[in-house]
């Protein structure tokens, strides 16, 4: 069998400190491929006026199969300020390249898996009867629409006079008639029954694999009724396809409410874009925050795996990265699972946890320590280091 080739997409800030530490632990468990370098993020944007450029489209679309870091994004103003000054006034607009991603090569279906590790000092615990504390088990997979909603980037500020006409037949629009047109900033909210349906069916095919009981809608239909409305429609007419699967649904406010009070009852999770972007994160935070937080991102012939963090710029210069690379190394295991080596990523997700749980090595996250470089004089290990330790393990 031939070699994969993988394109590395370092980005920006901590992305570059990250993304070699993976591939370190790839190698280390035996995995053989092929990288190349795919350019992408602010530096691409500041000097071509285009975050993902073309260059790089051509190899994502040659290899279908990405590593990604993180990526720096900024409001339009600040944006426009910081092209290279041949740049300015020439029309360009930052648009957010992984979105960019999603959107071109239809990489709908995002997967944030939110699991426990043993021994880990971040986990969520709470108290129990009695005085009791307790540390329940997290088990969660959110699946994220990932193309559509409020991410569609169907928006406007003072809206073209067609776009406004067109809102105005719709009677809740006379809350808004006092409200001159360039005073108005709308952003669509689209869902597609087609991509409903496929993420949804993602998610029960989920927990059929993997032997969850519980599917949970985690919308707003009773304020969003149209779309939220349509997405409880179809699930409720598919769940019937899946005997021994419940279908749970909740509002994403009081979701928010529930996941710190009994996160261990959810399994599965499902939800349009903007909502999962955000349980995501919640359900992250609980078991040890964005430093574990990987994600996937997959189309019908392509696939970039991705932890979910931003670029942390204020880490990106230290002279010792002390980030935590365990999010970008477990969504490393989520390509292995994607392309058929699960017996590697379950090897790696082992070894990870045995350094949880030993608790010898730690980042400076697990030591609830401040992110300064003086982390490392304080018995934080480095990226490197906590990356050494996994290897260990492997071996």
């Amino acid at each position: 069998m031939s070699k994969r080739t993988i394109v590395l997409m370092p980005g920006d800030g901590i992305g570059q400190a990250v993304l070699p530490e993976a591939v370190r632990v790839l190698e280390a468990v035996g995995f053989e491929a092929d990288y190349v370098h795919g350019d992408i993020g602010w530096e691409f944007w500041c000097k071509e006026g285009n975050p993902l450029p073309d260059r790089t489209i051509k190899l994502l679309e040659q290899h279908k199969l990405s590593l990604f870091g993180a990526i720096t994004s900024k409001p339009k103003p600040e944006a426009a300020k910081e092209l290279a000054p041949e740049l300015q006034g020439q029309g360009y607009i930052y648009y957010s390249p992984i979105v960019e991603l999603r959107q071109r090569f239809n990489l709908d279906i995002c997967i944030r898996p939110c699991k426990t590790f043993k021994g880990n000092p971040l986990n969520f615990i709470r108290r129990g009867r009695g005085e009791a504390i307790e540390e329940p088990a997290v088990d969660v997979v959110i699946f994220r629409q990932n193309t559509e909603d409020l991410y569609c980037g169907v928006e406007w500020t003072n809206p073209p006079d067609q776009v406004y006409a067109a809102f105005n037949t719709h009677p809740k629009m006379k809350n808004f008639a006092n409200t001159p047109k360039e005073e108005l900033a709308i952003s669509a909210r689209i869902l597609t029954k087609k991509a409903t349906e496929r993420i949804i069916r993602a998610a029960f095919e989920h927990a059929k694999q993997y032997g969850y009981t519980s599917v949970t809608l985690c919308e707003k239909p009773n304020v969003i009724r149209e779309t939220s409305g349509m997405m409880l429609s179809i699930a409720q007419a598919m769940v019937k396809e899946y005997p021994g699967i419940e279908l749970w649904d909740t509002n994403i406010d009081a979701q928010m409410m529930w996941l710190t009070k009994n996160p261990e009852t959810y399994g599965v999770i499902v939800c349009s874009n903007m909502f999962g972007d955000i349980v995501s994160d919640g359900f992250s935070g609980l078991v040890g925050g964005l430093g574990f937080a990987c994600s996937a991102n997959i189309g019908q012939d392509m696939a970039v795996f991705e932890p979910t963090h931003g670029s942390a710029p204020k880490y990106a210069d230290f002279a010792v990265s002390i980030v935590n690379p365990m999010a970008t190394i477990l969504s490393a295991c989520m390509m292995l699972d994607y392309i058929g080596e699960q017996a590697k990523a379950d090897k790696i997700r082992q070894a990870i946890a045995t350094v949880i749980e030993e608790g010898q090595v730690k980042t400076y996250d697990m030591m609830k320590l401040r992110g300064s470089p003086q982390a490392l004089q304080q018995g934080a290990a480095s990226t490197t280091q906590i990356t050494d330790e996994i290897i260990k393990k492997l071996r």
